[in-house]
C-alpha cells in the first residue's frame, strides 16, 4: 500500500502466509513499512518484484500504525481480502 502528499510517501507490504502454506494460520500481517526514501524502495522492490503495489492513502496511514509482524484488524479483513483477490487473479491471468 502506499501514500504520497506534499510531505511524504509512506509504504506499507503485507504477506498472506496462507497463500504460499496452506497450513498456515492468521490474518495478513505486516512484513515492511518506510516513509520517504524508505517507501521509495519498497515500492521499487515490490515492482521488481512483480507484486502488486496497491495505492490507497487512508489504508496506508492506517497501516503504518502497526509494527512489522502485527496481523491486520478483524476491521480491515473485507478490504485486504478483495486487494489479495485482485493480487491473486492477476498472476493467474499472467
Amino acid at each position: 500500500m502506499a501514500k504520497q502528499d506534499k510531505k511524504s510517501k509512506t509504504a506499507v507490504g503485507l504477506r498472506y502466509a496462507k497463500l504460499h502454506d496452506e497450513t498456515a494460520k492468521g490474518a495478513p500481517n505486516v512484513v515492511v513499512k518506510g516513509y520517504n526514501e524508505l517507501a521509495e524502495e519498497i515500492i521499487a522492490t515490490a515492482k521488481a518484484h512483480h507484486i502488486l503495489v496497491h495505492e490507497d492513502p487512508e489504508l496506508a496511514e492506517f497501516l503504518q500504525r502497526l509494527e512489522v509482524g502485527d496481523e491486520i484488524p478483524p476491521a480491515l479483513y473485507v478490504l485486504v481480502a478483495e486487494i489479495i483477490a485482485f493480487a491473486t487473479w492477476l498472476d493467474l491471468k499472467a
